[in-house]
């Protein structure tokens, strides 16, 4: 089960700045546990942003990327109370989602 995402957009004229907090151990494939094995690849591989059900963000991102990383987007032609959802898939499958509504 997917941790718990934070999520803020607010609107700058008429482009909609959304940032988003996502919980994710995201391992590199590189680092060693306490047995000195390699910890597996654990990470996030595609994250989708809708602007009222319309996709305006489709990316692939890859290992080298922290844990629990913050992205950054800027939507044109948002307006107040819009819906923004953000949604991504890792490479175990896993994947989560949030919404909010622009302020």
């Amino acid at each position: 089960m997917a941790e718990p995402m934070k999520i803020r957009a607010t609107l700058q004229g008429d482009v909609a700045d959304v940032r988003v907090l996502m919980a994710h151990p995201m391992e590199t494939g590189q680092r060693k546990d306490a047995a000195g094995k390699l910890v597996p690849l654990h990470f996030i591989q595609t994250i989708t942003v809708q602007l009222n059900g319309r996709t305006v963000v489709d990316c692939q991102i890859s290992q080298g990327v922290s844990r629990n990383p913050v992205f950054s987007f800027r939507i044109k032609g948002g307006a107040r109370g819009d819906k923004i959802t953000v949604a991504w898939q890792d490479n175990k499958g896993d994947s989560s989602s949030i919404d909010a509504a622009v302020a």
